[in-house]
């Protein structure tokens, strides 16, 4: 049986975070908004404003919790995650504070489950100990979300691999120490079996950066999502991660983790949301009456705080199923939650950014930028689309056809036999009357 029940000593963990984000970072979303600052950690802000904030957060041994005690984490259960995540999700520097910042977070679990000690050792542990940052380089301009059109090759040469193609928003590779890059090795097999993946430093010789790409209303020519091409990139044999022909494998393990803890943090902006929709709607008075007095409100909060529940509860028994099952037996459950996020999302922003009026759209509220969010959470990690069909070819497993010409439900064909069954009680009756 599912329980989602909470242990004393843990909720006393999460009142600490959840008192520690509102204290101690929430401050750094308004005072130093952008990517660069997330991102970039070899500046003046990251050593003063940051890395403090992770110390007090290693001193409550409270870091990287998502990984195993061998590599410096808590080895947190799913379940519990999700609990904790949800809290750093209204905020976007919580995530770095807590060391679970993505694409880091999942580049270092696929490092931690694959690599080599000396790949460890070379970059799981800097990673791990929040001096660099990486950029994972997986889809492609012609690509989007189907693998099998993927051109970015990697031919053995001796003792080096060489890699030549390009890849499509490799997000915060301008602030990246290194690329985890999926290459196709074997062009004569399916792609599940003729992909691999690489560890490649920035500066390797013939890495460049087309362009970085923004989102929403940021400018041309500005944003942290680089359109990358690799032009006869060479590093050593020993840089494959996973055996040659594994990216799926390796991909897989980071990817469902990682569309698990987006929708984590998502429960955090959704709670965000239902606060800011409550607050307004207590506080602006509009035909003579408050706005919470209006039945249209009422109808928006009660929706709001229902599709919360709904989408919390179905985020915390995916992650239950993991924590049973482990991430590939979690599989429809993941794709599921996935699918309805951008939409409960969405839904949440357009309903808060109504209530505030033209407030709403404004740049001074952040509503904007967290509906492009919602937007990008229907692309990011694969399309909506792909994780719906995910789910029912998933489902439709557990179904056959109908045994005959007439749905099994025909009630003609049931009541029949029902009638049958019961024919000698049917018939005393029948003598009764």
């Amino acid at each position: 049986m599912a329980d989602f029940s909470i242990e004393p000593e843990f909720q006393d963990q999460l009142d600490w975070i959840r008192e520690f984000v509102k204290e101690n970072v929430e401050s750094l979303d308004l005072a130093f908004k952008g990517e660069e600052t997330v991102y970039d950690k070899s500046g003046i802000f990251y050593e003063e404003a940051i890395r403090p904030l992770q110390q007090k957060v290693k001193d409550a041994g409270l870091w990287s919790c998502h990984l195993t005690p061998e590599f410096g984490g808590q080895g947190y259960g799913q379940v519990r995650l999700a609990y904790m995540n949800e809290i750093l999700g209204r905020s976007q520097f919580a995530p770095t504070v807590f060391g679970t910042q993505a694409p880091d977070s999942g580049n270092a679990e696929i490092i931690a489950h694959y690599g080599t000690p000396e790949q460890k050792a070379k970059y799981l542990q800097p990673l791990l100990d929040g001096h660099i940052s990486s950029c994972y380089s997986m889809t492609e301009p012609q690509g989007g979300a189907d693998p099998g059109v993927f051109r970015c090759r990697a031919v053995r040469d001796g003792d080096e691999w060489v890699i030549d193609g390009e890849k499509w928003f490799s997000s915060s590779l301008r602030f990246a120490s290194f690329l985890v890059v999926m290459c196709v090795t074997d062009p004569d097999v399916s792609i599940h079996t003729g992909a691999s993946m690489f560890l490649v430093p920035t500066d390797t010789p013939g890495i460049e950066v087309v362009r970085n790409v923004g989102v929403g209303q940021e400018p041309l020519g500005h944003g942290s999502h680089a359109y990358v091409r690799y032009n006869s990139v060479r590093v050593p044999a020993e840089n494959l991660l996973g055996g040659e022909g594994q990216a799926f494998h390796v991909a897989q393990t980071r990817l469902g983790g990682g569309r698990l803890h987006h929708a984590m943090r998502s429960v955090g902006a959704l709670g965000r949301l239902l606060d800011m929709l409550c607050e307004r709607a207590l506080s602006r008075t509009t035909q003579g009456e408050l706005l919470a007095k209006k039945q249209m409100t009422q109808e928006k909060v009660a929706d709001a705080w229902i599709e919360l529940q709904q989408f919390r509860l179905q985020v915390l028994h995916a992650a239950w199923v993991v924590d049973q099952k482990g991430g590939h037996g979690a599989r429809r459950e993941i794709a599921a939650i996935k699918a309805v996020l951008p939409r409960v999302y969405r839904d949440a922003v357009l309903r808060t950014m109504q209530i505030h009026g033209a407030l709403g759209v404004s740049n001074e509220m952040p509503l904007a930028d967290m509906l492009m969010a919602a937007v990008s959470m229907g692309i990011a990690d694969g399309p909506t689309e792909v994780h719906k069909i995910t789910v029912a070819r998933d489902v439709l497993k557990g179904y056959s056809a109908a045994p005959g010409f007439w749905p099994s439900e025909h009630l003609i064909e049931r009541r029949a036999e029902a009638r049958e069954e019961w024919a000698d009680l049917l018939d005393r009756m029948a003598d009764e009357l």
